[in-house]
């Protein structure tokens, strides 16, 4: 399991400091888990595993709840506007809490202060990905392909504003490269057109892309993660590449309404994160392609912070809009 800003020793203190907290608030009734996307995705996978355990620890049934729309801002804004009793959950993500508010000017609510965080649960990386046709077999190679050759290449991703949108533009701009924005309606679309040749590149979620990797049909060079992935051991990091600052995660985080009673965040977080700890969740999270990931709630709003930071110079410098 991979931790957030996190230390064994600052993680055994929290654990130390809280007990009383933590044991102090137990819920009487069932609660709701939202997920701001459809079912399937791996943010409602991951919620569902982290829900079944959840409500084994708390003694009471844990309910996920599908509310889509506006690229997740419905989910969350049924979420802030709940009572802060701990009944009403949200498994939010990079976009939902660190991306959208540079990107929706009339949210009418703010993750960073109408929500309480509870704690990181998953993190998926990004790989960047290559037609068979584009003649570069690792990073450096391409690298000079798109200094020789600027604008000439094209990425597909999701959709203006989606990960598989920001992560490639946080990468032009620490490498100082130019390459055309193909935006489609979601990211299998764009990964399709990858494939064919349409586009050239893509820096896809790596559990979305693995297949068409392994089978051949697109050339993996580099991912985004901290470290090299499991799945792809032989493919570098950026930061291997001398691309550290380009370095990205997708991530998802359980959050509940703002003004929660600290017993119940207390008791929340640490459930969480005693359900992450569990081999049996974290193979089941590995399984679909995503990284069992453990903090505090303080941590969390750290996170939180520098996410919403660097997403946001990403949108201003390449001037991003939504659709």
């Amino acid at each position: 399991m991979k931790t957030f800003r996190i230390t064994r020793r600052a993680l055994l203190g929290t654990a130390l400091a809280t007990p009383a907290l933590a044991q102090g608030w137990a819920p009487s009734r069932p609660l709701r888990f939202v997920v701001p996307f459809p079912p399937g995705g791996a943010t409602d996978v991951v919620a569902r595993v982290v829900a079944d355990r959840m409500q084994a620890k708390l003694g009471q049934p844990v309910t996920v709840e599908n509310r889509t729309g506006a690229g997740g801002n419905v989910g969350v804004e049924n979420v802030v506007r709940s009572p802060a009793d701990g009944y009403t959950i949200l498994m939010g993500t990079t976009g939902t809490l660190t991306i959208n508010p540079h990107l929706y000017t009339n949210m009418g609510f703010n993750p960073a202060t109408d929500l309480t965080p509870i704690g990181m649960a998953f993190s998926t990386d990004h790989v960047l990905i290559v037609n068979p046709s584009v003649p570069a077999q690792n990073l450096a190679e391409f690298l000079a392909l798109l200094r020789a050759r600027p604008g000439a290449l094209s990425y597909g991703s999701g959709g203006n504003g989606s990960s598989t949108h920001l992560v490639p533009e946080l990468f032009k701009m620490v490498a100082r490269v130019e390459m055309q924005h193909v935006p489609y309606r979601g990211s299998a679309p764009a990964l399709n057109d990858t494939v064919a040749g349409n586009v050239q590149v893509m820096l896809d979620q790596l559990p979305s892309a693995l297949a068409q990797v392994q089978g051949g049909r697109v050339r993996a060079l580099a991912v985004t993660g901290p470290r090299r992935s499991s799945l792809l051991p032989d493919v570098p990091t950026f930061a291997e590449s001398g691309l550290a600052d380009a370095q990205a995660t997708s991530w998802g985080a359980v959050m509940a309404p703002a003004g929660l009673p600290e017993a119940a965040t207390a008791r929340l977080s640490t459930v969480l994160r005693e359900v992450l700890a569990e081999p049996g969740v974290q193979q089941r999270l590995t399984a679909a392609g995503a990284d069992a990931v453990s903090s505090t709630s303080a941590e969390l709003a750290t996170t939180m912070r520098d996410e919403t930071a660097k997403w946001g110079r990403v949108i201003r410098e390449a001037r991003i809009t939504v659709n």
